[in-house]
């Protein structure tokens, strides 16, 4: 993945903490009951409860501050970038009330309207072109709508409906265990009862869905365009909806499973509100910043800037603690890994420990991505010609997902189909967020931070590592701006 840093001022890179202490005021012990390799927030969610718990936990992350992808920092001077994940929904409900998250900090934005989308033509007897901003208020969600098709404007709310139910279904699954199929099917009688007590969850999926059954077979597993195809018939709106089938995913609107995509983005929550997606205050690291809080509230010691080496494994197999890049050891009971389960079992497990099939297995993982995300400081907020605001006051759309290059679903298919090629997209989709809009903490007076997540890029081009001349033509904003539709002047 090919990533690029910018000013309007020029290139220069600064790199600082937001927020949280580097390390915990204490040195590392030799003994924990639990050690978590990793501070992302997954890994401090796991800490945090394994404390609360009454086990002894320690964090030990490898860099100077803490979040792994959920993580804030300030790439130039005086403004705050969430560098990877840029917008919060699907942190479980229960997480945020058993740990507190708010006590501890945590203050998120919600964004209404969400999603904007530009069109790229010449308006109508002097008029602008035309825009869809899509949000909570139904009436304004078929107003918008209408503009291109009053068919898809009545079939809208049903629409929603019909994802909603699908989406509750799967509730039930999601803080659950996976099913365990091989206890299910071998071992003793008790075993095989233990192993049953898994697919309970899959049982309660079953009978929320009822009749509803072969619509989610079908979501999850048909090309988001069979389905928009049978409710829609305008393109500025399968375009937008399709963007959310395929958005961090190397696949096209047309691609089986690419269902299952725009269902997991409706899926989540945030403050009580299903499917909603908000800014996080101070970025992503202020999720990370109040996980943190809450599990050093019950006793867990986090550090930063403690590098692991490798993982202690007894001559019984099970990890007994772990080796520092400095060699200090550090021994505990259980060893939980927040780190890719490639660098787990290929990096961090002594070789040997693990079966050859097992490793064939992690070998055959594909974290390849089609997203190159730009993080942007910008001296005053984009004009778009389809919603122009004056004095570079922003309006209600500045505050929502910004869909580019999402005039048509062949402008998508286009972009995906010359990454397979081995090329970057010339006309990428881009989802552009500017967080500072509704928080502040972002950036001095009168400027933003823009996210731009864009796709498709290969990971390699045409076979080959991206150079430095690669990364410039792809990240000459000038050119995409004037591309999707506003002046950059």
């Amino acid at each position: 993945m090919a990533a690029a840093l910018w000013t309007r001022r020029g290139r220069q890179t600064v790199t600082a903490l937001v927020g949280g202490t580097r390390t915990s005021h204490s040195a590392v012990k030799s003994q924990y009951d639990a050690l978590v390799i990793g501070g992302g927030h997954n890994g401090l969610v796991a800490a945090a409860y394994l404390q609360k718990g009454g086990l002894k936990t320690a964090v030990l992350e490898r860099r100077h501050v803490l979040g792994g992808a959920a993580v804030s920092e300030e790439i130039f001077p005086g403004f705050h970038f969430s560098r990877c994940s840029y917008l919060l929904s699907l942190l479980r409900p229960h997480i945020y009330a058993d740990l507190e998250l708010k006590k501890h900090g945590l203050k998120v934005y919600m964004r209404d309207p969400h999603a904007f989308t530009p069109m790229l033509e010449e308006g109508l007897r002097g008029a602008p072109p035309r825009s869809l901003t899509l949000g909570s208020d139904l009436a304004m969600n078929q107003r918008e709508i209408g503009k291109f098709s009053q068919k898809d404007a009545k079939a809208f709310p049903h629409f929603v409906a019909h994802l909603e139910k699908l989406a509750g279904a799967i509730h039930p699954l999601l803080d659950a265990p996976p099913v365990d199929i091989a206890g299910v099917t071998t071992g003793s009688l008790r075993k095989r009862l233990t192993a049953a007590k898994t697919v309970m969850p899959l049982v309660k999926c079953g009978m929320k869905l009822g009749r509803n059954i072969p619509d989610f077979y079908e979501i999850i597993t048909a090309p988001i365009m069979k389905i928009l195809n049978q409710w829609f018939e305008s393109e500025p709106l399968r375009a937008t909806l399709a963007t959310d089938a395929v958005i961090g995913a190397t696949t096209s609107p047309s691609n089986p499973g690419s269902g299952y995509v725009l269902l997991h983005h409706v899926m989540g929550e945030l403050e009580k509100e299903k499917g909603a997606w908000g800014y996080v205050e101070g970025g992503m690291g202020g999720v990370s910043k109040a996980i943190a809080s809450s599990a050093r509230s019950h006793g867990a010691d986090i550090f930063t800037e403690k590098d692991v080496d490798h993982v202690l494994v007894g001559s019984d197999g099970a990890a007994k603690g772990v080796v520092l890049k400095d060699g200090t050891e550090v021994h505990s009971k259980v060893v939980l890994s927040n780190a890719t389960p490639y660098v787990t079992f290929k990096h961090l497990a002594p070789q040997g420990s693990l079966s050859p099939e097992f490793i064939k297995a992690v070998d055959q993982i594909d974290y390849t991505s089609p997203v190159t995300k730009i993080n942007v400081a910008v001296d005053k907020l984009p004009n778009f010609l389809a919603s122009p605001t004056p004095d570079g006051k922003p309006g209600p759309h500045h505050q929502c997902s910004i869909h580019l290059n999402c005039e048509s679903v062949e402008v998508l298919e286009t972009a995906y189909k010359e990454a397979m090629n081995g090329r970057p997209s010339t006309r990428p989709m881009l989802e552009m967020t500017i967080p500072s809009v509704l928080d502040h903490t972002l950036a001095p007076p009168g400027c933003h931070v823009v996210s731009l997540f864009t796709q498709f890029t290969p990971f390699h081009i045409e076979g080959k590592e991206w150079t430095d001349q690669d990364r410039e033509a792809y990240a000459d904003l000038g050119e995409r701006f004037k591309m999707v539709g506003f002046p950059t002047n």
